[in-house]
């Protein structure tokens, strides 16, 4: 292994980092991580840090889990790789097996590819030749909520709506049509003082009432919606009510457009629920999903589909095949990880077995509340934000440095999360325990002073 020196060394010189303003790093070391266990990463010199976002959202029952790092080991000894075009394992066929259990039987037409980016964009490209493929060749658009955020690829950005990502791309992306977010913690019709959950907030939905219009007048030309469940992740961590999701799903058959679910952040235990559509009355069209089906461990992705949808390239016209694949579409030592992952969720009775844990979690971020400084708490399932305010009643935020201020002090203090727009959030893995969560809310609120304090 290279030295922590070597390691930097070459860092600063040839190494750019995603997301990362690079000149902020000029005068400061990146933290050279070399090891990880349960809910700890450790640095070069033996130090901690509670990883409190999931390393990105990925990692679901911990660091370095014995059962999914033996059934990767296991699976070098087999299969390493083959093409999945007109080629099958067993390997694949369990993981779609497993995650049928899972699912609302209607869905069951599984396409592999390899990370979220890549599975909206295939969920795009299946929405809109499904609709080429029956002779409705005038729906050619896609909806997507304000504040949104589906990938990076540019059929992904071409659906999301941060402006601070995806503004500048604008002459890359094709028109879609942006609807009105459902955000609860600025809403005006709320009743409630903070958000919460986003179940108790008094309103009826208002937020709606554009989205209707909007889609009633160009329900003709819009192939599908695509929403991010029940929490829009990258607009900081956005919790809206499930009841939003009813109507629009019930609006959109009426109307003939397709639904897209993301789960890419959402699935796999994060919401408390296996899937967020869970929570809802909602048999998607097409779901996505991604990040936490390996564990956390190797990248791998699915849209999921219904027969209706899939029964419209099922022909032999072969110009209506579905002409979308990766490399390592399908990967067998991914596919080993996802295994084992779905594995534990049966043995522990996963998420269900940790409502007692999710209950005392929400009463800790709720507590927060009592801060001078905190605007608004929300909380659903492992996820947990609140808003970072200089004065309560205005909502004004500390400015554009005070989330990189935030993270670096955070890190001080030996803990890893990543601020939004002044949103503090954790996104916990499932196996969390009490203990940690007093820990990792103590050292961020201590972060969060330290921060303050000097401005």
């Amino acid at each position: 292994m290279l030295s922590r020196h070597k390691t930097l060394k070459i860092d600063r010189e040839n190494i750019w980092h995603p997301f990362t303003q690079m000149k902020r790093f000029e005068f400061i070391d990146h933290k050279v991580i070399v090891k990880a266990k349960g809910l700890k990463l450790y640095d070069y010199d033996g130090k901690e840090y509670y990883d409190a976002i999931s390393s990105w959202w990925t990692n679901i029952h911990g660091h370095n889990k014995k059962e999914i790092n033996d059934a990767i080991k296991d699976q070098l000894k087999e299969l390493d790789h083959t093409l999945f075009a007109g080629i099958t394992h067993p390997y694949a066929a369990e993981v779609v097996d497993r995650l049928k259990f899972y699912l609302p039987h209607k869905l069951n037409k599984f396409f592999f590819s390899d990370n979220g980016s890549t599975a909206v964009e295939v969920a795009l490209k299946m929405a809109f030749q499904y609709w080429q493929n029956i002779g409705k060749t005038t729906k050619t658009k896609f909806a997507y909520l304000d504040n949104s955020y589906h990938g990076d690829t540019i059929g992904s950005i071409s659906v999301g709506g941060v402006d601070l990502y995806h503004k500048l791309y604008n002459p890359l992306r094709f028109d879609a049509f942006r609807l009105k977010q459902p955000k609860c913690s600025t809403c005006p019709f709320r009743k409630s003082n903070l958000t919460y959950d986003a179940k108790e907030t008094g309103c009826n939905i208002e937020c709606l009432d554009e989205t209707e219009k909007l889609l009633t007048k160009k329900h003709e030309q819009i192939a599908a919606v695509i929403v991010e469940p029940l929490v829009q992740g990258s607009t900081g961590m956005n919790i809206y009510n499930p009841e939003y999701l009813n109507r629009l799903f019930r609006l959109c058959k009426d109307l003939d457009i397709l639904v897209i679910f993301d789960e890419v952040a959402t699935g796999f235990g994060r919401t408390g629920t296996m899937f967020a559509l869970e929570q809802t009355n909602v048999i998607p069209d097409i779901i996505t999903i991604s990040k936490g089906i390996t564990g956390g461990y190797l990248p791998l992705s699915l849209t999921i589909t219904n027969p209706r949808i899939y029964s419209a390239f099922y022909d032999d016209d072969i110009y209506k095949t579905l002409f979308h694949g990766h490399s390592y579409t399908a990967n067998p030592i991914a596919c080993s990880a996802a295994i084992a992952n779905l594995k534990l969720f049966r043995e522990e009775n996963l998420p269900e077995s940790r409502s007692k844990f999710l209950a005392y979690f929400h009463s800790q971020v709720k507590e927060l509340s009592k801060y001078d400084f905190v605007g608004d708490v929300r909380y659903l399932g492992f996820i947990g934000a609140i808003d970072i305010v200089k004065d309560k009643t205005t909502k004004e935020k500390f400015g554009s440095n005070f989330d990189f201020k935030v993270n670096q002090t955070c890190l001080k203090n030996g803990v890893l999360i990543r601020p939004l727009d002044g949103t503090v959030y954790w996104f916990l893995p499932l196996s969390t325990k009490k203990s940690e969560v007093d820990e990792i809310l103590d050292r961020t609120i201590k972060s969060i002073k330290e921060v303050i304090d000097k401005i």
